[in-house]
């Protein structure tokens, strides 16, 4: 405790709320009902993500068509009421009939807003070398979003704000933050490196303008992807009552919300981003983006409980014992809290945690058990 985030005022404010478990965690006694509870939890959750209007299902259209890796892709874009063309990626084996499993599979933070989708899927044509890079030491060195589709899953990617196609343009803001930059040659090394060395440093401007603008940067995520969900589940060839998301990282954080709000996914695997608000605050906040944190929402839920809200679908949660994001302790009690909140609900056997030797990924081992898991949820039952 004396070493800290906040230093000599960490004892202080670990303690503001005296050791009692938060207002609207389903642990406590008064909480009988998943019903009620969950009535009552979503509505609040919904209230402080403060989601912003995205519109309704986006009008996408196909910019490319083709096959590759065994897998019919098609390359789309879509444009929400602001800002660029969201660019996403399609796939399923390529001969697949009928109505398929499908999967919103959402792309990492990595420190890397200069790609989004491009960095959990491969695509004809050379790696660009940062994004070789980022799958060698992230991903087992594959793109994961092919390999779960060549299984028979209908899987999306889309990018999200403000990464990829949606990422911020030095000429779209003033010179005092932008510095003069202007992109010359968006694919050189240099170029994208510096963009995401700029970008990382703009998160405050850009957690402070949503703020000032009434939302928040998870309240934008979980609008986002639901109309990527939207799109995913109005397909002729998914099965909407059988739709699954997962991601790593940033991915995994997306998943905290929009698996927990949104109950159209009925199966949801949270990767490399599970711990406490406790956990954040004290010891490991230096490490996270501004996209993580909801303000006030500790008073009511700690972190694991808003993907708890989908209690009792089926969640999955694979931890890395040696991430440097997070404390060992921060995700062991985080387990605890997530298994429950299950256990109370009636539905353990719908949750599950893994522990894996290593750092920060989701490399083969745990896409096996992933995938088995989706397997399990979505096709078998």
């Amino acid at each position: 405790m004396d070493a800290n985030m906040l230093g000599a005022y960490g004892k202080w404010a670990a303690g503001l709320r005296g050791g009692e478990l938060p207002r609207l965690s389903f642990r406590r006694d008064e909480f009988k009902s998943v019903a009620v509870w969950r009535r009552r939890a979503l509505a609040r959750a919904t209230e402080l993500l403060a989601v912003p209007e995205t519109g309704g299902q986006p009008r996408a259209r196909v910019d490319k068509r083709y096959e590759f890796d065994g897998l019919q892709i098609e390359e789309l874009s879509w444009q929400l009421p602001y800002g660029p063309r969201t660019e996403a990626i399609f796939m399923k084996p390529a001969g697949a009939k009928g109505k398929l499993p499908a999967i919103l599979a959402l792309h990492d933070h990595g420190g890397r807003k200069y790609f989004g989708k491009r960095k959990i899927v491969r695509l004809p044509g050379r790696r660009h070398a940062l994004i070789a890079e980022h799958q060698r030491e992230h991903y087992g060195d594959v793109g994961w979003a092919n390999e779960v589709a060549k299984r028979g899953y209908a899987v999306l990617v889309p990018d999200a704000f403000p990464f990829g196609s949606r990422r911020i343009r030095y000429a779209d803001v003033p010179d005092v933050l932008s510095g003069g930059r202007r992109e010359k040659n968006p694919e050189a090394r240099r170029e994208v490196l510096e963009y995401n060395d700029w970008a990382g440093s703009q998160e405050t401007v850009v957690a402070k303008s949503l703020f000032c603008a009434g939302t928040t940067w998870p309240g934008v995520f979980l609008a986002e992807d639901q109309r990527a969900l939207d799109y995913l589940c109005g397909r002729r060839d998914v099965d909407a009552e059988r739709v699954g998301c997962g991601g790593l990282s940033g991915g995994g954080m997306r998943t905290v919300f929009l698996g927990g709000l949104d109950s159209r996914i009925k199966a949801a695997i949270c990767m490399g981003f599970m711990t406490t608000w406790r956990d954040f605050l004290l010891h490991k906040s230096h490490t996270h983006t501004w996209m993580t944190y909801l303000p006030l929402a500790p008073n009511d839920l700690d972190f694991p409980e808003i993907l708890g809200l989908r209690v009792p679908l089926p969640t999955l949660v694979q931890n890395c014992n040696d991430d440097p994001l997070y404390t060992m302790e921060g995700m062991t009690e985080a387990d605890d809290i997530l298994g429950g909140v299950y256990e109370k609900a009636g539905a353990g056997e719908n949750y599950s945690c893994s522990f894996y030797p290593g750092g920060h990924k989701f490399d083969l081992e745990m896409q096996a058990e992933a995938f088995s898991w989706w397997d399990r949820w979505l096709k078998d039952g």
